[in-house]
């Protein structure tokens, strides 16, 4: 993949080169952070042309929005229309701004187009985890026997403070870190759907959930991380429909040490009325729920141990993403989301950003169905946002987008309605989306404090009738 770096990047991977993975950066280093680059690691400047703005502190809660009535967010933007449009009539005279994933849906799908609008850089962080996420500049390291294991810091734990781990990273596995480890809202709660469409235009309703997403480092009342096994992410999701599945509770977590139990699974099935451990459910294990359309570290952006990848930065890169999609997330119904090949393209908000490109091939003897990944990473969020996955003939097989907007209410990026096309088969699936429609919802709360959710196996089992 040919990738123009910018100079900024040159400057921050040619310092890093000679450094050992392991350790953290220098004080010199980390004086950037609050300068030049904001204290979270994004380039803080405007673009030379301008489309790319200055980070001006992201978005404050918008008027009109109120959460205690609103199953939705607002859309702030809703009135801006498309600066310009990307097809496969146009596609080269923007090709330097396309990941691959994107290419190829532009040559495969000749409906298929981008609706590119103003750029707005939204994401907010509270002071608090600005100010960690400095401190962690310095003091965070991976760990662990195998490279990107595992994480260590100077809080109190030994683990890093709650913010980015590295906000200069110097390898593939410190910027996925960022993706798990990332600022967001302590608790998001998601009441929808999702759909595959086969390569013939067919859909079919994939199990309907209610879910609670949970950044627990981020509770700002700091009694979720006792109750979530210390985790940086989880989500604990039950299922409503269809019949058949009604009833079925996944409840997952994700710690800062990936090797040592650091994924831990539960399952819960209505018909055998019990909780079981499923350390299975990782890696290249198809979601059998969700038909197998897609695998477990799949699942927003990257979840899991990272030990059969070699991971690599390639760079900082202008390039059109989803960004600010409050269409297929909280405002658009069903039928003005699908299309028969693709997402309908009028449905997304396409936007200029910097993102971090991280490339990783499979390792030498390692097992996996993808024998190389590549993820995008918006620079402000530390969010993954698009990814590309390869066969084991090294053709590009599935492309991945993930639609996100800012919880301005709570600060934070939700990411958590995504969207795959298996451009081999033909088909494509959306997830966590339908939230516009009748009874369904999707909402943010920075502690979970007097939340309905079932945090730990026994509070599943408890709770666990169909």
């Amino acid at each position: 993949m040919k990738i123009k770096f910018l100079p900024y990047a040159l400057m921050i991977f040619g310092a890093c080169a000679a450094t050992s993975a392991m350790s953290a950066v220098s004080a010199e280093e980390a004086k950037q952070l609050g300068a030049e680059f904001t204290r979270f690691g994004a380039v803080k400047a405007a673009n030379a042309d301008g489309s790319v703005p200055e980070y001006t502190g992201g978005m404050n809660p918008v008027a009109g929005y109120d959460p205690k009535t609103m199953a939705t967010y607002v859309d702030p933007f809703k009135d801006e229309k498309p600066a310009y449009r990307v097809d496969a009539k146009n596609m080269s005279q923007y090709e330097a701004m396309l990941t691959e994933g994107t290419k190829a849906m532009l040559k495969q799908y000749p409906s298929f187009q981008l609706n590119v609008y103003p750029s707005h850089r939204s994401f907010r962080y509270p002071e608090w985890v600005l100010d960690n996420t400095v401190k962690n500049a310095t003091t965070a390291k991976l760990t662990g026997e195998v490279e990107g294991d595992a994480l260590s810091g100077a809080d109190k734990d030994g683990l890093p403070y709650a913010g980015v781990p590295f906000p200069i990273p110097k390898s593939g596995y410190e910027a996925i870190w960022n993706h798990t480890a990332r600022y967001n809202a302590a608790v998001s709660h998601n009441v929808g759907g999702g759909y595959l469409v086969d390569s013939t235009g067919s859909i079919t309703t994939l199990p309907t959930a209610d879910e609670y997403f949970v950044h627990p480092w981020y509770d700002v009342k700091g009694t979720l991380r006792a109750k979530t096994f210390n985790a940086l992410f989880g989500f604990s999701a039950k299922l409503t429909s269809p019949p058949s599945s009604a009833g079925v509770v996944f409840l997952n977590y994700y710690t800062a040490n990936a090797a040592e139990g650091g994924q831990r699974v539960w399952f819960y099935t209505p018909g055998q009325r019990r909780v079981r451990q499923a350390p299975e459910f990782s890696y290249d294990v198809p979601i059998a729920a969700y038909g197998g359309v897609t695998v477990w570290d799949d699942i927003y952006g990257y979840l899991g141990r990272m030990d059969r990848f070699d991971y690599k930065i390639v760079g900082r890169k202008e390039m059109l993403i989803p960004y600010n999609a409050f269409g297929p997330t909280n405002t658009l119904p069903v039928k003005e989301l699908l299309g028969e090949k693709h997402i309908n393209p009028d449905a997304v908000r396409w936007e200029k950003h910097r993102v971090w490109v991280v490339d990783g091939k499979r390792k030498e003897g390692a097992r996996h169905a993808y024998s190389r990944r590549t993820f995008y990473l918006d620079e402000d969020c530390w969010c993954i946002v698009a990814s590309e996955a390869y066969d084991n003939g090294g053709a590009l097989w599935r492309v991945s987008h993930y639609y996100g907007f800012p919880t301005y209410d709570t600060g934070g990026f939700n990411t958590e309605t995504w969207s795959t096309n298996d451009l081999i088969k033909g088909n494509y699936f959306i997830l966590n989306t339908g939230h516009a429609e009748p009874g369904n919802s999707i909402r943010s709360y920075d502690t979970a404090e007097g939340l309905p959710v079932h945090l730990t196996p026994q509070a599943v089992a408890a709770g666990g009738v169909r």
